[in-house]
């Protein structure tokens, strides 16, 4: 009797052991899988993988045209093509760069194509350079507004961002004679010597645009 009792309770405490062993190796099991999965959330939340657009601004204007700047980041793995901008702030917008000309001189024009950004690189946006075009602009961007953007690229997808209104006078542009800016090829630049800081923070006038 006193065998099989002790035999009883060999065999129940190998079960508990063989159990718990099991239970033991389910929760590491289980803890495992949970880490990979907040490995992968985290990698998520990283900017890398998507698009991002750094000190988004627009130049401040009472009427007529305006431009917005930033540094616009691809950070997928593959290249965009960026087509087109559109806000409410404006009814016709413009993708400009600004390149020299034949007689050496800087001018304005429409970047028909698009920029293309390479997997990894930026498309800097600043005054002087490229640039997104605001024109026939109607009611006022005041100094501190908030201006949205949404962009579009060449495979359809969009990306959306809001500009901050700064006050800058740098960009003194002359337009030439053309109102209807259906010739971007004669669109000079006055002064290419136009400094790309940050529009805060300096005492700057009025931009004039001659017509």
């Amino acid at each position: 009797m006193l065998r099989t009792t002790l035999h009883s309770r060999t065999t129940l405490h190998s079960r508990t052991n063989l159990t718990s062993r099991a239970s033991v190796r389910a929760a590491a099991l289980a803890a495992l899988t949970v880490a990979a999965l907040a490995g992968c959330a985290s990698g998520s939340d990283d900017a890398s993988g998507e698009i991002t657009i750094t000190d988004p601004w627009v130049k401040s204007v009472d009427a007529g045209m305006t431009a917005a700047f930033g540094e616009l980041t691809n950070g997928t793995d593959e290249a965009i093509v960026l087509v087109s901008a559109s806000t409410a702030a404006s009814p016709m917008i413009e993708l400009h760069e600004t390149v020299t000309g034949n007689d050496g001189a800087a001018m304005m024009q429409q970047k028909e194509a698009g920029f293309t950004i390479e997997p990894g690189e930026s498309l800097v946006m600043e005054p002087g350079g490229n640039h997104i075009m605001l024109m026939g602009v109607e009611s006022p961007i005041e100094v501190g507004a908030d201006v949205d953007f949404t962009l579009t690229f060449e495979d359809g997808s969009t990306f959306e961002f809001t500009a901050t209104a700064k006050e800058f006078s740098g960009a003194n542009e002359d337009y030439g004679a053309d109102d209807e800016h259906g010739d971007h090829q004669g669109m000079d630049h006055d002064s290419m010597d136009m400094e790309s800081e940050d529009a805060e923070g300096h005492d700057h006038g009025d931009e004039d645009h001659d017509h």
